[in-house]
């Protein structure tokens, strides 16, 4: 593996850098930050500078109107994007966004991705992945999904509830998952202004960085077109397999972006404020922490590079991405947590974007699978006897 960039990859690594210093982290202290999310009003705002800067969706094929960028240049990219909480939102490559245009390129027809895929990757409009349910439906095991989907005539017709259904509120089309009636699942496409489909109420929650924050949607005799199935009946598993893999991965990229900064503002505070005749960080205490953090962002960006890379050679991904998802969400969240420590009381309010950033990242180790059930997935694939005779040998 060569991870040196090349001189096109290192210009776009600059380039992205100084946008978002120039024109994102300025609107950091916006009103329009909600505490569920960018309002609409500053995601128009911000991707209008992102077009105008010729950054807008570049993880998109050329075609969509993006970059078409391999997974290793995303991981550049996406980290510089990720310096600001309002970065992937300006470069459209926020959640969920971002993991619904992959899936789209890969699976959905030509007429679908006119009428839905091309807005979404232009930035004109939002969508949201619907597959997580409260209890006793689908979570971390989507094989306990409770919305069906029942065909009728040239529709399928919907019944459940979704909840933590990010970018929800104002998005323009859903990704539905349901399950068939022989147990199987299957992905569906649907304007959210359908009759049938109820936005019961906004979930507060500790991150605040998603437009349109977490929802959630009930699904009453919601009629979808058996045109507007989104890849073939029966295989929706199959098909969240091909958008969460590399959807865990980005997640990692944006996410060091936010930790990165985090240490920057730790790091230039340890340096300035004095206690006990020296800097805080040439107390030994602070000092190690410093350290410590520069390990642990290295290490999350040499697994991400590196997953990145095998999902470049065509590997499935699946769990390479489970263990850098564990390692990075583990390593960023020690980071951050350590920031807070070492800004002290400036660490703990809004005096310093550590604490907004050190909010929004204690749900990484939640979203997109806990890792606790990463873990157990490795353990499994580890255990299995193929795999066992294989390390005998």
């Amino acid at each position: 593996m060569d991870f040196s960039l090349s001189p096109a990859l290192l210009a776009l690594q600059e380039r992205t850098r100084s946008f978002i210093a120039r024109e994102v982290m300025p609107y950091e202290h916006d009103e329009r930050n909600t505490r569920h999310g960018p309002t609409e009003a500053l995601r128009i705002e911000l991707t209008a500078k992102a077009r105008a800067a010729g950054l807008l969706t570049p993880h998109a094929s050329a075609d969509m109107g993006g970059l078409g960028l391999s997974h290793v240049a995303k991981a550049i990219v996406f980290e510089e994007a990720g310096y600001s909480p309002l970065g992937p939102v300006a470069m459209n490559i926020h959640a969920p966004d971002e993991g619904n245009i992959h899936l789209m390129e890969a699976v959905a027809t030509e007429a679908q991705k006119e009428r839905w895929l091309r807005p979404l990757a232009a930035g004109h409009i939002r969508s949201c992945f619907a597959m997580t349910e409260p209890a006793p439906g689908a979570g971390a095991d989507p094989s306990m999904m409770t919305t069906t989907a029942v065909r009728d005539g040239d529709h399928y017709v919907i019944n459940g509830t979704k909840w933590f259904i990010t970018g929800a509120q104002g998005a323009s089309f859903a990704i539905v998952m349901a399950k068939m009636e022989d147990g199987s699942a299957t992905m569906f496409l649907t304007d959210m202004d359908r009759p049938g489909i109820r936005l019961e109420r906004l979930m507060d929650s500790l991150d605040s960085c998603f437009a349109g924050g977490h929802g959630v949607l009930v699904f009453e005799n919601l009629r979808v077109p058996a045109t507007d199935v989104l890849g073939e009946i029966g295989k929706g598993f199959r098909y969240a397999q091909v958008r969460l893999a590399p959807a865990r991965l980005t997640h990692c990229m944006r996410w060091l972006g936010q930790a990165r900064r985090a240490h920057d503002v730790a790091l230039a505070y340890a340096r300035e404020r004095h206690a006990f005749g020296k800097a805080l960080g040439e107390h030994e205490g602070v000092g190690f922490m410093l350290a410590d953090n520069e390990i642990d962002l290295l290490g999350a960006r040499l697994a991400i590079w590196h997953t990145a890379w095998q999902l470049d050679q065509g590997s499935p991904g699946n769990i390479e991405s489970s263990m850098t998802k564990v390692a990075c969400s583990e390593a960023q969240w020690r980071v951050v947590d350590r920031c807070v420590q070492i800004l002290g009381g400036r660490g703990v309010t809004g005096e310093s974007i550590v604490m907004r950033i050190f909010q929004d990242l204690r749900a990484f180790r939640i979203y997109d699978g806990p890792s606790e059930v990463h873990r157990w997935s490795i353990a499994k694939k580890l255990m299995a006897p193929q795999q066992r005779q294989g390390n005998a040998s």
